[in-house]
């Protein structure tokens, strides 16, 4: 990028908001994954107004844009790809609005996750998307990508609170989208466009989201199978029986040995795969609930079965789930993080092909996650310097996305497409899909400046 432009960005944001050295830059050439790539700029933009003007910038000069919150993404959709312009919209972080009577929040791009979950509830309120990296993802960046976490088998995903959005065009136009009112059917619904779209159709600058009364009780269980078939029935038959689990969670054999030293109990060296469950509601039908859950669980033959005495040591369980991927790098120095997600119904299924895919390429296949809604997190673990490893893991990649269309699900349940699943995207989706999602592109990014290279595969690859 040439100096006078970045003279004329620097001229709308102030110098001190735009970053040249290469060591800066190399900070915002990554996120969750492995891959990066070296922007020409990052800048910190301090309103919608400011990011009009940077894109009609790059609309006039040609140069790429890629939005970013915190880079906590694992698909590769922060990653500069073409250089250009990495906008960072970490200086968006105001809270606007938390409004008890209509059940509304305001919020800018971002606006840390936790600490909004933390003033929602100061106001006797809740906003239930709690994606793991809640600690320090950004509600823009959640939006972007349209995040989950445990409690969807309950509450939903991101999408299923977003009301309306301020959004940059990568022409520069500023847009609202949506409503503040729960209903509103006037027009085409550019809301939920926007959602998921990984910062290829335009910034987001303005958030309004729906809350709900904070639920006046919370229980946490835990129950150890020796079989994971087993655990998959449980699952099921909880599912099936109405009982209306929050969250319903279960991590492999190979997931537990990472994360036993950090649960607050003592698990038989037996067990193979642990569920871990929340229960939200009034105090009396969370306890009857939680109650028959468990005399579920031991009729499939769990042990233990144990109920977190207090709030403290329900959280010790939930913080061991959340910090499941880092600690899977016990194992293999590097892996590769996917989130498939398939009918309920195909959970074991799922979990017998991926140790058959694990036996098959030697490689070391550890799965957890939301078994409450099919979403499976599948890592492949593998270090780098060893080449049959290395060698195994893209083949590796491709049988577990297979598995999963097989199983009539989902390359995604979660983390986007990105750059990673990208060359992966005409295993579920037609060429007729694909070639209206590339029109709607080009209609609100005509030059292609707003994050090229993410979702949409090269001709060629499009088959997988």
């Amino acid at each position: 990028m040439q100096d006078s432009v970045i003279k004329e960005i620097a001229a709308i944001l102030g110098p001190e908001h735009v970053l040249t050295a290469p060591e800066d830059r190399w900070t915002y050439a990554y996120d969750a994954t492995d891959l990066a790539q070296m922007p020409d700029v990052v800048v910190f933009p301090g309103s919608a107004e400011e990011i009009s003007q940077i894109l009609k910038l790059a609309n006039r000069y040609g140069f790429p844009v890629t939005p970013r919150g915190a880079g906590t993404g694992r698909s590769g959709g922060a990653v500069p790809v073409q250089g250009g312009m990495v906008l960072v919209l970490t200086r968006l972080n105001r809270i606007l609005e938390i409004n008890k009577a209509d059940l509304v929040a305001v919020v800018e791009p971002g606006v840390i996750l936790g600490k909004f979950k933390a003033a929602v509830e100061a106001q006797g309120l809740y906003y239930p998307p709690d994606p793991s990296s809640a600690d320090f993802c950004t509600l823009g960046g959640n939006v972007a990508e349209c995040a989950g976490g445990a409690v969807a088998v309950q509450y939903g995903v991101t999408r299923d609170y977003i009301l309306g959005l301020t959004v940059v065009l990568p022409t520069g136009e500023i847009m609202d989208a949506g409503t503040r009112t729960m209903k509103g059917v006037v027009g085409y619904d550019l809301t939920r466009l926007f959602l998921g779209s990984e910062g290829t159709l335009g910034v987001i600058t303005r958030i309004v989201l729906r809350l709900t009364a904070k639920p006046a009780a919370r229980q946490t269980l835990a129950a150890g199978f020796q079989d994971l078939a087993a655990a998959a029935q449980a699952v099921s038959l909880v599912l099936q029986a109405g009982l209306a689990p929050t969250a319903l969670e279960f991590l492999d054999r190979a997931t537990l040995s990472c994360v036993r030293e950090l649960l607050p109990l003592k698990l038989p060296p037996q067990v193979s795969a642990l569920l871990l469950v929340a229960v939200d509601g009034h105090p009396h039908d969370v306890e009857d609930r939680c109650r028959r859950m468990a005399r579920v669980f031991k009729e499939q033959g769990a042990r233990p079965v144990l109920r977190a005495q207090d709030a403290a040591a329900a959280e010790a369980l939930w913080r061991a789930r959340r910090v499941v991927s880092p600690a899977l790098l016990q194992v293999r120095p590097q892996k590769v993080s996917e989130d498939v997600a398939v009918p309920l119904g195909a959970i074991p299924a799922l979990v017998a092909g991926l140790e058959e895919i694990s036996r098959r390429r030697g490689l070391a296949i550890p799965c957890y996650g939301h078994a409450g809604d099919g979403n499976i997190h599948v890592n492949v673990l593998y270090d780098r310097k060893i080449p049959a490893e290395r060698d195994a893991v893209g083949p590796a990649v491709a049988d577990i996305f297979a598995l999963a269309r097989r199983l009539q699900g989902t390359l995604s349940g979660e983390h986007g497409i990105g750059l990673t699943k990208a060359p992966y995207l005409g295993l579920e989706l037609s060429q007729a899909s694909m070639a209206l999602q590339r029109r709607l592109k080009a209609a609100f990014d005509p030059l292609g400046i707003m994050n090229p290279g993410k979702i949409f595969p090269e001709a060629e690859e499009a088959g997988g």
